[in-house]
């Protein structure tokens, strides 16, 4: 049998890998007389304090190398597949899917469906568990992988089945048992779809899902995403006001409960939940250290505390009253409508305590995938370029910066979801475009700071400050 290869992408500067002379190009072909079958393979065998490693180079030639290192050191490289096998694509079909919800023609990337647990661990992504063994369960508990992240959407089995269309997506609900008994951390998630598995179902799932504290830290419950591209699908609809509310309710009952026992709030409502219901975020505390932050639980609450502790610390410094008059810019920030009313918000305090300063918020209609997406990260160039060229046409000033928050970007790159560029996005609206990182003191600096700039680099975005601020404190 061919052995398998992995291929080096990337040296970190000052690794182990440099200091051994480990080149990109060169291939790892084993780690302590053993081949690697996937990045959990490599990341269980790297915890050994020593290791051996043979590498291939471009010549041929195979170098043993002894390495005697730190339990938690890594040899510092990339590679080229990153999970350094195959991937695993998802064998349900989702009611919810929003993959299922995409228009034809774009590329194809966007059509592919994951669920890996490599990608769990090193990304964070959520899984259902339908296309893994219990070897692959034990391999885990072996290893002691985690956080592994899953996608519940149930405790009923038969319900989960129906939802994820696949005859044994209630047996899969076993292995959160043996992650449990295995003393694996995990997170879970439930995809809210109206009247199929909220009300009765969803506090039935939260009971359920309770037994498995404190080893299951976490678990969101987000409203499924609807676009306009739902011909054919299982009929899911928005959720009122009122229902959002309730739902919300339901998950705060139960937070104080779980936080006596085990210190965890446990379970958390996303972002817009508490938008739809027109409701105040919690406060941070009950937030966990934003356990499930890239799932949209806690994301507004951060950047508001971020945005208020930067402005009062810039008002209340020594050098505000000489600054505050020479700021002195128009700028547009567009964004979804999700988060408008906040930015809104954010703009106008930034504006009265510095009064040169011209803030236009507007947030971009998703006329690409439907209005009922109203998240930033789903906007498209064109919606982008066609609403402010409208905006321009009434009169309205632009300025000559645009603002926008990097998810509308694919990460690193310069392309938006519709593979209109940030140049195209630029030369259409006669304008420099300013992708800010998430993070309200980021997006003050972005405003405040004319030097604050982007620089092309190998077609990634990389923000330059134009002072030091450690050297400032």
């Amino acid at each position: 049998m061919k052995e398998k290869e992995h291929v080096i992408k990337e040296v970190y500067p000052g690794s182990i890998a440099e200091e051994l002379e480990i080149e990109p190009g060169d291939v790892l072909l084993a780690v302590n007389n053993q081949e690697i079958e996937d990045v959990f393979d490599y990341r269980y065998m790297m915890k050994d304090e020593y290791i051996e490693v043979v590498v291939r180079k471009p010549d041929g030639e195979e170098w043993l190398l002894e390495i005697d290192k730190e339990y938690d050191d890594d040899l510092g490289v990339e590679f080229e597949n990153s999970l350094m096998s195959d991937y695993r694509s998802c064998s349900n079909k989702c009611i919810f899917c929003f993959i299922d919800q995409m228009p034809p023609g774009m590329r194809e990337t966007l059509y592919f469906k994951d669920d890996d647990s490599r990608l769990s661990f090193l990304q964070g992504n959520y899984i259902t568990l339908t296309n893994m063994k219990e070897k692959d369960i034990e391999r885990i508990i072996r290893m002691q992988l985690a956080p592994i992240n899953i996608s519940v959407q149930t405790t009923n089995s038969e319900l989960r089945c129906k939802m994820l269309h696949n005859r044994f997506a209630g047996e899969k609900l076993k292995y959160l048992q043996m992650l449990y008994d295995g003393h694996v951390e995990m997170n879970g998630q439930i995809v809210c779809c109206k009247n199929v598995n909220d009300g009765h179902e969803l506090e039935r799932s939260i009971r359920d899902l309770a037994k498995y504290l404190p080893f299951l830290r976490s678990v969101s419950v987000v409203p499924a995403g609807i676009t306009k591209y739902r011909e054919g699908l299982f009929p899911v609809g928005l959720y009122t006001k009122e229902e959002a509310g309730n739902v919300i309710d339901m998950i705060e009952s139960r937070q104080q409960e779980y936080y006596d026992r085990y210190g965890l709030h446990f379970i958390h409502a996303s972002d817009e939940w508490y938008i739809t219901a027109g409701r105040d975020f919690p406060e941070e505390e009950r937030y966990d250290g934003y356990i499930q932050l890239e799932n949209g639980v806690g994301m507004m609450r951060l950047f508001i505390n971020e945005f208020n502790e930067t402005l009062e610390e810039i008002t209340g410094s020594p050098e505000y009253e000489g600054l505050k008059n020479t700021v002195n810019r128009t700028l547009t920030i567009a964004t979804g409508k999700l988060a408008f009313p906040t930015i809104c918000s954010f703009a106008g305090q930034l504006m009265k305590a510095f009064p040169l300063l011209t803030i236009h918020v507007f947030f971009i209609r998703n006329c690409f995938f439907g209005e009922t997406i109203t998240v930033s990260g789903l906007i498209t160039g064109q919606d982008l370029v066609k609403q402010l060229k409208e905006r321009r046409e009434k009169g309205e000033e632009l300025g000559d910066v645009l603002q926008i928050p990097s998810n509308m970007l694919r990460m690193g790159e310069q392309v938006f979801l519709d593979d209109l560029t940030v140049k195209d996005v630029e030369e259409e609206l006669g304008m420099k475009l300013a992708a800010v990182e998430p993070g309200g003191r980021e997006f003050i600096e972005a405003i405040l700071d004319p030097e604050y700039r982007m620089k092309r680099n190998n077609d990634n975005f990389v923000y330059i400050k134009a002072y030091d601020r450690e050297k400032e404190k």
